[in-house]
């Protein structure tokens, strides 16, 4: 990763290949091999992992891997293309990649899109624009240097002649390929003219015309549609169905038991309904009986009473710095406080759906929303026993992912379903599928105690954390790393650790962990500053301006995002009218750094979020639009779910729509004011940083508004109303 202009690091694997189709546009790209020398005249071997299309009539093409789920890559990535290539981005048209190993890693999760494809699309845009200036040299024999790039045209300094890349095309791709380790990349906001400025996405003219973008939109010849009953019970098995009755069904075509695997992520068993509409498929679905073999019992209640059980044991201890029961002896004060959230589930706005097309020849074709195509490729070849090279996923636009569709379930049972009728389907699951069979975020309980000095400094923290696992190791989204801060901030730290038992699935959700521990800690923390009769502002800055052994975030980088949202908010600046309060927090994941200050009135127990004010550091911005959606997104998203809660009973979930699972309404989205550090620090994604401290910071707000401090989610458990 590039941190400045003339500190570029390059994979030394990298190489470039320069090729010109039959049509005569110019394709660069970008490929890794053990000799880049030798592997750049290769064609049999060359693999690319990102390319440009420059075409005869001037316009520019890039090919977009990754999946787009709203995160806004499809527009950002030819955004680092366009920019590096000196092209206006009115000339510039995306295409969708399908699955295909030759691209790398092709999967949304983890913020990673950007930090994965920022060197490779420099490289490629840089490299263009290079052969293109090298082209023109020739043509005109004068020296490189003396030629420059603007809006798709070299022009050569000295005597004003210009050409356009159109007329270049051929020549270019006849020059010698340069060294990726010589071409000068933009790393710089300073450098940039498109990148940072406001673009629309790519798709929005699709979007608000209604036309054919996401996996339910998808429609092929001679096809069906199914729909797929699994038991309610997570792990249940058929016993037995009354697959002549649903056969005869107006409109059903195929109705059958489908056996499946113990595998919670993968094809569970079920009855599958085929017909000719989706409604006939469903209507179908409402006269199925089923006897259902189940042996899981999970219940709500039930945890809560082994979690209190769990709280008075000692747990496996996962670091201890410092001496922690001395430090506490010796504390001016000690704070102790038990925060608690729920289980909450995705809530896409598209529900789980998969379009497959299975030929007499064993060739298998899906079209899937999918954030980790190549996951259920091989979910699917696993379960099936088809080799993944007879497999084919097309990638459609993805109707809100945050992490439930890296997972593949849909997939595989659509590909299953279209291999036994032998005719192209499309599997849609309902609300109720989608909110009853989801991979939830883990409920968890934090129980703190803190030690301050008589400086109100901490000194000592201790943090007992019970969460959820499975034959002694933490469930999916249910860990906490040991070096989490306030480790290595305060001089003596403990986290010991108890795990509850649980067959449900869970998964990761949006800022994995993250989105739910920072509200314990943040929130906390308000606590001790409280106690300490220091500002929250203050108490924070503090307790970043040192640390004990290494450091577990730029403490630099977080102070500059706190104290960029407290200045933006007028934090300590503007006097408060009673039941309107402010609050604060900080937080550090997926290489972003984030801080939010909430603005809230109260009125009794009823409280509106009025305005969010985030600092945010994330290197240099790529697409302003995309950024503040983002950021405007994920504030939304954590004022909604925490409001929000899945429960069990009997093994099974008890919400299953939004009559009792309710999202925030549009009226009560607070306003965000989007601040953001243009670092020379390479850029990080986007779609997970700004999540985690949103709900502590409006909590802390509530507090100060209303003297209610909430320790459990979601807020109606506190008497909160928003």
């Amino acid at each position: 990763m590039s941190t400045c202009a003339n500190d570029v690091r390059i994979d030394r694997r990298a190489f470039l290949k320069v090729s010109l189709l039959a049509s005569g546009a110019l394709v660069i790209g970008v490929g890794y091999g053990s000799s880049s020398r030798a592997r750049a005249t290769d064609s049999d071997t060359w693999a690319p992992n990102l390319y440009v299309r420059i075409d005869t009539n001037g316009r520019v093409t890039i090919v977009s891997k990754n999946p787009e789920a709203g995160q806004g890559v499809k527009t950002a990535f030819p955004m680092v293309v366009a920019e590096c290539l000196n092209v206006a981005w009115e000339i510039v048209s995306v295409e969708q990649a399908p699955l295909d190993d030759r691209y790398g890693r092709q999967v949304i999760g983890g913020s990673r899109g950007t930090p994965d494809g920022w060197n490779d699309l420099r490289i490629a845009g840089t490299a263009a624009c290079e052969l293109l200036k090298s082209a023109a040299a020739r043509q005109w024999n004068v020296p490189v240097a003396e030629c420059n790039a603007e809006n798709g045209t070299v022009i050569h300094v000295t005597s004003d002649r210009t050409i356009p890349y159109a007329d270049l095309l051929e020549a270019a791709a006849a020059l010698p390929v340069p060294e990726v380790s010589e071409l000068k990349l933009k790393s710089r906001p300073e450098e940039f003219q498109l990148l940072g400025t406001f673009v629309p996405g790519v798709d929005n003219p699709m979007i608000v015309t209604g036309q054919p973008l996401f996996g339910c939109d998808t429609r092929l010849d001679g096809m069906l549609y199914a729909v797929y009953e699994k038991c309610p019970t997570f792990g249940g098995r058929v016993r037995s169905a009354n697959i002549n009755r649903v056969r005869s069904q107006p409109g059903v075509t195929h109705a059958f038991v489908v056996k499946g695997t113990d595998d919670l992520t993968g094809l569970l068993p079920g009855v599958a309904i085929v017909a000719e509409t989706w409604w006939a498929a469903d209507s179908a679905r409402k006269k199925l009986k089923v006897d259902w073999d189940t042996e899981n019992s999970d219940s709500s209640e039930a945890y809560e009473r082994r979690a209190k059980a769990l709280a008075n044991e000692s747990g496996e201890t996962l670091r201890a710095d410092g001496d922690v029961d001395r430090a506490l002896d010796e504390s001016r004060r000690i704070i102790e406080a038990t925060y608690y959230y729920p289980f909450v589930s995705h809530a896409n706005m598209e529900p789980q759906n998969c379009t497959a097309r299975y030929s007499e020849s064993g060739q298998l074709e899906l079209w899937a929303p999918s954030q980790n195509p190549k996951s259920g490729r091989a979910l699917i070849s696993r379960t099936m026993g088809i080799p993944e090279d007879r497999i084919h996923v097309n990638l459609t636009r993805i109707g809100g992912g945050f992490g439930r569709r890296l997972r593949s379930d849909f997939m595989v049972e659509c590909a299953w379903i279209a291999r036994e009728i032998g005719r192209p389907v499309q599997l849609q699951w309902s609300r109720e599928d989608d909110m009853r069979h989801d991979f939830y975020r883990p409920a968890a309980w934090h129980h703190f105690k803190a030690g301050i000095d008589i400086d109100g400094r901490m000194i000592a923290f201790d943090h007992h954390f019970v969460t959820f696992g499975r034959n002694g190791e933490t469930v999916s989204g249910a860990g906490l790393s040991p070096n989490h801060y306030p480790a290595g901030l305060v001089p003596s730290f403990r986290l010991t650790q108890s795990l509850l038992k649980t067959n449900v699935p869970t998964g990761p959700w949006r800022s994995p962990g993250h989105s739910a521990y920072c509200w314990a800690y943040q929130s906390f923390f308000d606590e001790v500053a409280l106690a300490a009769e220091r500002d929250p502002l203050e108490f924070r800055l503090d307790l970043l301006s040192r640390s004990f052994g290494d450091p577990p975030l730029d403490l630099k980088r977080t102070r500059g995002t706190l104290a960029l949202a407290a200045s933006k908010a007028g934090w300590g600046s503007r006097e408060l009218e009673p039941g309107r309060g402010m609050g604060m927090a900080f937080h550090f994941d997926h290489g972003g750094f984030v801080s939010h200050v909430a603005e809230v009135v109260a009125d009794g127990a009823n409280v509106k979020v009025e305005k969010v004010y985030s600092g945010i550091d994330v290197g240099p911005i790529l697409n302003l639009s995309g950024a503040k959606n983002q950021v405007e997104g994920a504030v939304v998203d954590a004022l909604s779910t925490a409001q929000l809660e899945i429960t069990f009973a009997n093994g099974a979930a008890r919400q299953s729509n939004f009559d009792d699972y309710g999202l925030l309404r549009f009226n009560l989205a607070p306003e965000v004011e989007c601040h953001f550090i243009q670092s020379d620090n390479s850029p990080t994604g986007l779609g997970e940083p700004p999540i985690a401290a949103a709900t502590p910071a409006i909590c802390n707000a509530i507090f100060a508004a209303t003297g209610k401090r909430i320790r459990e989610l979601p807020f109606s458990r506190s008497g909160i109303r928003v």
